[in-house]
């Protein structure tokens, strides 16, 4: 966070390609192009982007009364809408007698940030959509050295390991706004790379196998879900169903989204002779959003064990590879706190539509076990992988 003098050094040096003035915070949308803006870091600062709100162009106070309700509004704005989610920090400070909100943007590791599909940078004092120089300045500086494990090349894979015609067809008019899909007519491999999927020399990363690759197995071997259902409360019932599945994200979990939809049992309830109550044994949404979790959270790396899910006559046990990762504790993880251990692979999903919000996954699972009438979801970490146990409703 950066000090008061060097935060008055910037508002004395006037509106710049690191720094602006906004008298209100009433349009959000405002505020989060000049977040992707910042996040960008297109001049090549690598420092972080300043936008004092509550103070006029001029630089003079506006008189701004900052709440909790607007520090937590602004907060908020890493709702997903812009990716690679940013790292900000929104903080209400007193300079030069003056009550604001100062809002830093650190340089993102892995530009181009994109809000709404669109590219944003700051040049001079205005923010404008990035030109295609612009989106090339930015893939150019990422950090190899920061990379994850979905972005790192998969060693032997080329573009003939992709499913090329999903990433035109769905994932592409999934990441991009129309109109900017339109006016590009790069070839693919450029597209690809301004995605984060392909790097120098154009080999696929993990990221790209993972979400389009043909055969993801290949190079990632744990690259799958496995489904157990048993007719018992213990591994050593009788089997009813079970399945593998796996394939490129979108089949993998449009196919695990149908097989949870045809195991879920709904029982009727008659009451007063003319109102039918019907009940599932369990909720599709938690099922979907903490398996979809498990999915994007895993640790590809270094385990070749798969998802599981395993369902018996009391419960449901999802497991994945991977215990917590950075900063999170088991009390932040079940309050909707987030850190990704495959920030390309979540971003891919978020996508895709796979994920609505960022951190609502374990709250809204919790909330549909509540009203479906079933006990919390319990969860259980160690350093090797993560378990939650759904009971199911009586």
């Amino acid at each position: 966070m950066l000090s008061d003098a060097d935060l008055i050094a910037l508002w004395d040096g006037g509106e710049s390609d690191r720094m602006d003035f906004k008298e209100s915070a009433n349009r959000l949308d405002d505020i989060r192009e000049y977040v992707c803006a910042f996040a960008n870091d297109l001049p090549g600062h690598g420092l972080p982007g300043v936008l004092f709100i509550g103070v006029r162009n001029n630089g003079s106070c506006a008189g701004l009364t900052v709440t909790d309700d607007l520090l937590n509004r602004l907060s908020n704005i890493r709702d997903g809408s812009i990716l690679p989610l940013p790292t900000i920090r929104v903080s209400r400070r007193i300079l030069k007698s003056c009550e604001v909100v100062v809002l830093e943007v650190e340089p993102a590791e892995l530009p181009p940030v994109r809000w709404k599909g669109r590219t944003w940078v700051r040049v001079g004092t205005t923010n404008q959509i990035a030109t295609r120089d612009d989106e090339r300045r930015l893939i150019e500086r990422r950090r190899a050295g920061d990379r994850t494990f979905d972005h790192h090349p998969a060693p032997g894979a080329t573009l003939d390991d992709l499913d090329l015609t999903l990433f035109l067809r769905e994932y592409l008019p999934s990441a991009v706004a129309p109109e900017v899909i339109e006016e590009n007519q790069r070839p693919i491999e450029l597209k690809l790379k301004s995605l984060r999927f392909l790097y120098d020399g154009g080999v696929p990363n993990y990221g790209a196998i993972l979400v389009l690759g043909k055969d993801p197995r290949q190079f990632v071997p744990s690259a799958y879900v496995q489904f157990l259902r048993l007719d018992g409360t213990d591994l050593q019932a009788p089997i009813k169903n079970q399945k593998e599945i796996d394939g490129p994200i979108p089949d993998l979990l449009r196919q695990l989204d149908d097989l949870l939809k045809v195991n879920i049992q709904t029982s009727s309830d008659i009451h007063s002779g003319i109102r039918e109550i019907r009940q599932s044994d369990y909720p599709l949404v938690a099922l979907q959003q903490l398996a979809v979790n498990a999915v994007m959270h895993r640790n590809y790396e270094t385990s070749n064990a798969p998802v599981k899910i395993y369902w018996f006559s009391d419960r449901i046990e999802i497991s994945n590879p991977g215990g917590l990762y950075g900063g999170l504790t088991p009390e932040s993880v079940e309050l909707g706190a987030t850190d990704y251990r495959n920030p390309l692979l979540a971003e891919a999903m978020k996508n895709l539509g796979y994920v609505q919000r960022f951190g609502m996954g374990i709250p809204t699972a919790k909330a549909a076990m509540e009203k479906n009438s079933n006990p919390p979801p319990m969860f259980t970490f160690t350093e090797n992988y993560t378990l939650v146990t759904l009971m199911a409703a009586q």
